[in-house]
C-alpha cells in the first residue's frame, strides 16, 4: 500500500520530524497491520499512551499558572471538559490527520464515533511522537496552539460545568422536581448508534437532545432544558 505524503502534514502543523518513521508510526491502526504486514511499521499505542501523559501535563501546567486561584476541584473541572475524545477528535480533524489515517480496508468505511475515537487516539499518539523527536517545548507549544483557544472558549461560557447537574439543582429549588431521562428514539447501526433523549419534568417533556451515546444525548436534553426554562448556570 502506498503510504501517504507526510511532508505536507509537517509544513500544515510547522513541526518537521527528524525521525520519519516515528511520525507514520503515529498514524498506524493496529488493523492497517493485519492487512500490511511487510510495511515494516509499528502501531501506535504505544505512541498514544505516552501522548495522553504529555498532554494531560501541558493543559495542568497551563491551568495552573493561568488560574492561580481556582481550587483543585474546578481545575480538574476545566481539564476533564478540554481532554476529552469528542473535543480532540474535532481538533485533530480540523488539522486534517483523518487524510493520513492508516486503516485497515474495514476500518476505513467506519465514520462516526469509531473513526472520532481513532482520531482522538491518533492526536494523542502524534503528540506522543513529537515529544521523542522534538522535545517537551515543541509537544506543548502544539498543544497550545491546538487546544487553549478552546479551553479559553469553554471556561467562559461555563461549558465545563455538567448539564445535568445544574438542571437537577435549579429543577429542586424552582420546581421542587427531579429531571427524569428517556429514549425518545435510536438509529443506525451498533457500530454508529444515535440516540434522541428527552428531559421530563414530571409528565412535561421539557426538551430534547441528540448524540452518539445515551449519556451525551442526556447532556445535550439538560441543557436545552436550561435554555427551554431561561435558567442561568
Amino acid at each position: 500500500m502506498n503510504l501517504p505524503d507526510f511532508t505536507k502534514f509537517e509544513e500544515h502543523t510547522k513541526i518537521f520530524f527528524k525521525d520519519k518513521v516515528l511520525l507514520k508510526q503515529a498514524f498506524v491502526h493496529r488493523s492497517y497491520l493485519n492487512e500490511n504486514p511487510s510495511d515494516g511499521l509499528a502501531h501506535n499505542e504505544r505512541l498514544e499512551f505516552l501522548g495522553d501523559a504529555v498532554l494531560e501535563l501541558a493543559v495542568t501546567d497551563y491551568l495552573f499558572h493561568k488560574y492561580p486561584d481556582k481550587t483543585e476541584g474546578e481545575l480538574t473541572s476545566y481539564r476533564s471538559s478540554l481532554v476529552n475524545s469528542q473535543i480532540i477528535s474535532d481538533v485533530a480533524t480540523t488539522l486534517g490527520m483523518n487524510d493520513y489515517l492508516l486503516l485497515s480496508r474495514g476500518e476505513a468505511k467506519d465514520v462516526g464515533k469509531a473513526r472520532n475515537y481513532i482520531l482522538a487516539n491518533t492526536f494523542e499518539a502524534f503528540l506522543g511522537a513529537v515529544y521523542l523527536d522534538r522535545g517537551y517545548k515543541v509537544a506543548g507549544d502544539f498543544v497550545a496552539r491546538t487546544l487553549f483557544a478552546l479551553l479559553d472558549e469553554i471556561i467562559a461560557k461555563k461549558l465545563f460545568k455538567d448539564a445535568k447537574s445544574t438542571i437537577q439543582e435549579f429543577s429542586q429549588e424552582k420546581e421542587n422536581v427531579t429531571p427524569v431521562y428517556k429514549v425518545l428514539r435510536e438509529s443506525g447501526p451498533d457500530h454508529d448508534k444515535h440516540f434522541t433523549v428527552g428531559v421530563f419534568f414530571g409528565a412535561e417533556l421539557v426538551a430534547e437532545g441528540s448524540g452518539q451515546s445515551k449519556q451525551e444525548a442526556e447532556q445535550k436534553a439538560a441543557q436545552a432544558g436550561i435554555r427551554a426554562r431561561n435558567w442561568k448556570n
